[in-house]
């Protein structure tokens, strides 16, 4: 490992290209930095600068043990920050699971204020669809998951918290023969189109999807915006959150149906693992408990509004 002083006199020579112009950088004599630049060669037993031209220069050698040198110095900063972090509480990262209903969009202004915090935590966020959610905080791909779906699974030291409420709409395309249909809606006329679904992430399970019929046609799709979509095209028919579609209902670029069935509003959970909980996690779940972003989390951002 070299020093600081060795470091220095590297980067001087580098960038002066002479042994005068480098001890005045460093405020010391000429004499003196050509003796450091000696006693580095011998401590490497090799040619490290290149004395033979006008212009001082580092060799190859030289070159390569500048740039690794500083590489590890970099590191071992870094390192430093690190410990000390971790040994303030903080986590080195922390894996943000949101369920693929909830947009990242709404999450933006949360990233920004722990950003403030300056804890030197790594986010991570990524999304799962359905039963994908739960698994992955069950399978350590998550510290924190937000808007998972149905009842908390047995599971190890699992803890969770109800974020809120979401509402659902049953809506087709102007286009789609259901939209002139006689309603209430009944069971067969729904089952005899197909229906969009996203597809459940999980890796383990057969996966689900909410809304379709035994026997009924299905159409997965990647994304909650994506079965908005196909919807609007007529593409098939299911349930959307109210809120996201608004606007479209509003321009009758879809048209809400009453059910002989209605669907049971979702109550979305926040999820942690208990025996792993930092300053980072306790922060993040003090800022989902605040009712105002709880809401706006659930409600979602209407994407289609004009």
């Amino acid at each position: 490992m070299l020093s600081e002083d060795e470091l220095a006199l590297l980067e001087a020579i580098r960038e002066s290209g002479s042994l005068s112009r480098a001890a005045a950088r460093l405020g010391k004599a000429p004499s003196t930095i050509s003796h450091a630049a000696r006693q580095l060669e011998a401590r490497f037993d090799a040619l490290l600068f290149d004395r033979r031209r006008y212009r001082l220069q580092l060799t190859p050698a030289g070159q390569l043990l500048a740039q690794e040198a500083s590489r590890l110095v970099q590191d071992v900063s870094r390192l430093t920050r690190r410990v000390k972090q971790i040994a303030g509480g903080w986590e080195d990262r922390l894996w943000i699971v949101t369920d693929e209903l909830l947009e990242f969009d709404t999450l933006l202004p949360v990233i920004r204020a722990f950003d403030g915090l300056q804890s030197g935590v790594n986010l991570r966020v990524t999304h799962e669809v359905l039963g994908g959610t739960w698994e992955a905080l069950r399978d350590g791909r998550a510290d924190l998951v937000i808007g998972a779906t149905n009842e908390p699974p047995s599971m190890p030291h699992l803890r969770w918290a109800e974020l809120g409420v979401l509402e659902w709409v049953f809506a087709v395309s102007p286009r789609h023969p259901l939209a002139k249909a006689k309603e209430p809606l009944e069971r067969d006329a729904i089952a005899a189109h197909r229906s969009v679904v996203v597809a459940d992430s999980s890796r383990v399970t057969q996966g689900r999807g909410y809304g379709v019929l035994g026997g009924q046609a299905t159409l997965a799709v990647p994304s909650m915006r994506a079965k908005i979509l196909a919807q609007r095209e007529a593409l098939g028919i299911g349930w959307l959150p109210c809120h996201r579609v608004s606007s479209l209902l509003k321009r009758r670029e879809l048209v809400e149906k009453r059910t002989a069935d209605p669907r049971e509003p979702n109550v979305l959970y926040v999820a942690w693992r208990g025996d792993h909980e930092g300053r980072a996690l306790a922060w993040w779940l003090e800022q989902l408990r605040q009712p105002r972003l709880a809401k706006r989390l659930v409600d979602g951002v209407d994407a289609f509004g004009v």
